[in-house]
């Protein structure tokens, strides 16, 4: 592709839009992806072990002291059918309307761990630089899971940039890997901002889709400034310009500063995403899909 796509997922892999992550990365329909650590995290531990559907009100304080032999949660709401497994677990985490069990996020660590020590090895044997997206990408070529964005991210060779890849329990395992193996691996984020900056100055056109904001948005946001802006630009999220947060910053905020292009189609939806992304990508990326595939040879 000659145009540099970029599309978040996030908390969306946790609202039930990961199966939707997946299609556009497993056809290779963007060049690359650029997420918060709890975009990276979730992708994996959903292919360790399941998740539940919980609610949104449910109360952080009966969730947090779950303990052995509580088999169900009642309320006025809901009612949780917990198995074996779960009534040993010391807590439920709460995200959004999703219950992820502490046992979920051990079995990541344990996962992780090996993992690990094989990065490390590589830096001190090899003097390998490791970078976010170099990281992902190996964890992506180990879980070895068709369910996993990761798993076809790295298969597609689309680099997933997570400037903020300590910033969720993927941040906590690298911690406690490196308090066991002082001074630990080094992750180089330059090189990495020099990576997806490089990516947009080469690239004849620009198009990004930007799902929620914080530094996701504005990392993307910023790549563009490398090229006096993008062509395309599309915000869907539901954050409003008087709260002053970067998220409900309009596309033509981003136009003072030369990181969307003032001749550019741009436009903001403001919704959910979780709602709104499925059905854009039913109207437009799935239709290419389908269309190539019923194309004869």
């Amino acid at each position: 592709m000659d145009s540099l796509g970029k599309i978040r997922f996030c908390d969306v892999v946790q609202q039930n839009n990961a199966a939707i992550l997946r299609f556009v990365v497993q056809h290779d329909l963007v060049d690359c992806v650029v997420t918060s650590a709890g975009g990276v995290e979730e992708d994996l531990i959903k292919c360790l072990l399941p998740s539940y559907l919980g609610d949104f009100r449910m109360d952080g304080k009966d969730l947090r002291r779950v303990e052995v032999g509580a088999f169900i949660i009642k309320d006025e709401y809901w009612t949780i059918q917990l198995t074996q497994k779960e009534r040993n677990s010391r807590g439920l985490n709460r995200a959004g309307n999703i219950l992820i069990p502490n046992d979920n996020y051990c079995a990541f660590e344990d996962w992780l761990s090996p993992i690990l020590d094989e990065c490390l090895k590589e830096q001190e044997e090899r003097g390998y630089s490791w970078t976010p997206s170099k990281l992902i990408r190996r964890l992506g070529e180990k879980i070895d899971n068709e369910d996993s964005i990761l798993y076809w991210a790295a298969r597609n060779h689309i680099p997933i940039f997570c400037p903020a890849l300590t910033d969720g329990s993927l941040g906590d395992m690298l911690y406690f890997h490196s308090v066991k193996n002082m001074p630990g691996i080094r992750i180089d984020i330059v090189e990495d901002v020099r990576h997806i900056n490089t990516m947009a100055v080469k690239s004849q056109k620009t198009g990004t889709l930007i799902l929620g904001g914080g530094v996701v948005k504005h990392h993307i946001n910023n790549a563009n400034l490398m090229r006096n802006g993008s062509d395309y630009t599309v915000y869907i999220n539901t954050g409003m310009e008087f709260d002053g947060s970067d998220s409900g910053a309009q596309p033509d905020e981003a136009v003072s500063w030369g990181k969307v292009k003032p001749a550019a189609n741009s436009v903001k939806v403001c919704a959910d995403a979780t709602l709104v992304f499925p059905l854009l990508v039913a109207e437009t990326f799935a239709k290419r899909v389908h269309k190539k595939a019923e194309t004869p040879p």
